[in-house]
């Protein structure tokens, strides 16, 4: 199985081990062509560019300035951003082996590198799908992507058992064909729901702590089987067991 989550907005991660085997970004001309373009906009401009204050703005506009200095720290992807799917799913605590499975295993959604393993060295920056570069032909950044991810990504998912654990968000789809992977490979997009008033409903912020907990899950105990999700426990979330789809409710 692949998985499939979404890069974080924030990205104040660091790595405290050496890790040899870390990899190069499969996209990493294109996100050279991207951060030279968005390191030609002042820090005026990418206030509106990335709906950012002016201090994010500024950080940001320094990150892509700097982008190409190979004095600057690269970081492996899943140790770089700081969101709480990361926080959950915990990278520091795998061992080397481990590391190594689950560099294979996992795909982040990147609107500057496109896809990323794990491993991937990268360096900190932002960037929003709805943003249009000058040399993107009038296409936002979703659009950019679609005909260089889509064949890549269901490739590696059919070589590796051609079933996909969708646990990014929902636009995170827009960077794809998404039709053309539903026809390509099994996609299976786990919902986690709570209960109030007898309706389920759901919480951002549990969604996203059982995205990165149930990625963990499956990395750290190497399942094949999208049954096997079926056994997935999180503070309470648990497969709901009646719908007859990937559905955990807080019980």
């Amino acid at each position: 199985m692949i998985i499939l989550i979404g890069c974080a907005k924030i990205m104040t991660g660091t790595c405290l081990r050496s890790l040899p085997f870390a990899t190069e970004p499969h996209f990493q001309l294109q996100a050279n062509e991207n951060a030279v373009q968005m390191a030609s906009y002042s820090p005026e401009t990418l206030v509106d560019l990335l709906r950012v204050n002016a201090d994010i703005a500024r950080e940001n506009w320094m990150r892509f300035q700097h982008f190409f200095d190979d004095t600057k720290e690269r970081i492996p992807a899943a140790f770089s951003y700081d969101g709480m799917v990361f926080k959950k799913l915990a990278p520091e605590s795998f061992q080397d082996d481990e590391l190594q499975f689950f560099n294979s295993h996992l795909f982040i959604a990147s609107f500057l590198y496109g896809l990323l393993r794990p491993l991937d060295l990268i360096r900190k920056y932002r960037m929003e799908g709805s943003v249009i570069l000058p040399a993107h032909a009038g296409k936002n950044m979703f659009d950019y992507w679609k005909p260089l991810l889509t064949e890549y990504f269901i490739r590696h998912i059919t070589s590796n058992g051609g079933v996909l654990v969708n646990l990014a968000s929902g636009e995170m789809k827009d960077l794809f064909d998404w039709k053309r992977v539903l026809s390509k490979v099994q996609v299976i997009t786990p919902q986690f729901y709570t209960v109030k008033d007898g309706k389920p409903k759901t919480i951002v912020i549990y969604t996203k702590m059982c995205r990165g907990a149930m990625a963990r899950y499956i990395l750290k105990n190497r399942l094949t089987s999208p049954e096997d999700l079926k056994e997935f426990e999180y503070e309470g979330f648990r497969w709901d067991g009646e719908s007859g789809n990937y559905n955990f409710c807080f019980m």
